[in-house]
């Protein structure tokens, strides 16, 4: 007869492998979506609706099962964080999806006109955002709170690059006001994909603490405050 010790385990693995599959429909989302705005083709961002339902569903999933584990298991230590964990990095996988979502609306704004300049720094931008939504489920799965910390660097990368592209962008709508409306379409995509990387920085966030019991979202120390917030 099962233990219930080892009926407990195979929960949190089923919570945990739901976690994953929403992370990889994530991923497969932004995929779309830029391969649409860069090859101008609105077919391959044809699923990300369904791929959407799939991940509200996981969602709805998981926070069911995860309500019923504190409930009826009373986890405490290690395992209560990770089930608080889980509840907290569900909702924003959901919110990722979202994003992708929004970029897609925009893409399609876009496909109907000529193309406003060449396309590099957007897909920059989602790279990076789709490596650290990877990444920080793999710190989640493995327990590794350096790569969980690597992934909240990267995060500089990201909102330096959403910079550049506004700049860009700025000087294209200032010299010709009939680029507003691409310009745009692309400034809210990068905005976006600034977003994406915020929510993956959030998980990498709720890591840390899942494994070290450390909350690094608000620095302590004058050591790791930036410039600025001395107190």
């Amino acid at each position: 007869m099962e233990t219930q010790t080892r009926k407990f385990d195979k929960e949190l693995d089923e919570l945990k492998r739901k976690l994953i599959h929403m992370a990889a429909l994530a991923e497969t989302m932004i995929d779309k979506t830029i391969g649409a705005l860069v090859n101008r083709d609105e077919r391959p961002a044809g699923k990300v609706p369904e791929y959407e339902e799939e991940l509200n569903r996981l969602q709805i999933e998981i926070d069911e099962a995860a309500l019923t584990l504190l409930a009826t298991r009373q986890p405490v230590a290690s395992d209560l964080r990770f089930i608080v964990a889980a509840t907290k990095i569900n909702g924003d996988l959901e919110r990722i999806g979202d994003l992708a979502i929004n970029i897609t609306e925009n893409v399609r704004v876009l496909a109907e006109q000529p193309p406003l300049k060449p396309l590099m720094d957007i897909p920059r931008m989602a790279d990076l955002a789709r490596k650290m939504v990877r990444e920080s489920l793999e710190a989640f799965v493995v327990g590794d709170p350096l790569l969980a910390q690597s992934v909240i660097m990267t995060d500089d990368q990201v909102d330096a690059l959403k910079d550049q592209v506004l700049r860009e962008l700025l000087t294209y709508m200032i010299a010709d006001p009939r680029t507003i409306e691409r310009a745009l379409a692309l400034i809210f995509i990068s905005r976006h994909l600034e977003r994406i990387a915020d929510h993956a920085t959030n998980i990498a966030e709720d890591v840390i603490y899942m494994i070290q019991g450390r909350d690094v979202r608000h620095p302590r120390t004058p050591k790791e405050r930036p410039p600025g917030m001395e107190v």
